[in-house]
């Protein structure tokens, strides 16, 4: 959560909001924004990916 507040710069509630969706598949934006995400949690040691889905826009996956 301590990335995820950094690099969005968000308060704690909003960052557990945001950690719910990332955890659900269901985070989403721009392509180079979720690669960004991605890789700053790979560097911080957590698993992460982000995707494209049926057209659809770029989804973050973590975990």
């Amino acid at each position: 959560m301590r990335v995820l507040r950094a690099e969005l710069g968000i308060d704690l509630k909003n960052a557990k909001a945001a950690l719910r969706r990332v955890l659900d598949g269901d985070y989403s934006g721009t392509l180079p924004e979720m690669e960004h995400l991605a890789r700053v949690l790979r560097e911080a040691g957590i698993v992460a990916s982000a995707t494209r889905l049926g057209g659809a826009a770029p989804t973050f996956h973590g975990g």
